[in-house]
């Protein structure tokens, strides 16, 4: 991830320096590269990676935000401190 970053941040400041038509280029070769069939099964990939994580945190998620970090019911007219 901090690879496609850093990636993008030189792209950016490439992009910038050398005008449009180089902007251009450098959206035209991250389309084709974002729509590359392997590109797009890694994607789909992390994904449903992803959503399992996400899937595994939300019972805990629904809970803490239900009963406060604390375990205390939260009610909805208390100020916060």
């Amino acid at each position: 991830m901090k690879t496609f970053l850093l990636g993008a941040a030189a792209g950016y400041v490439l992009g910038a320096r050398a005008g449009r038509g180089r902007y251009e280029q450098i959206v035209r070769t991250y389309r084709k590269v974002a729509d590359h069939p392997a590109v797009q099964g890694a994607a789909g990939i992390a994904r449903a990676k992803v959503g399992e994580k996400i899937g595994d945190a939300l019972p805990v998620t629904r809970k803490v935000a239900a009963h406060g970090a604390n375990g205390h019911q939260r009610n909805a007219d208390a100020r916060p401190r």
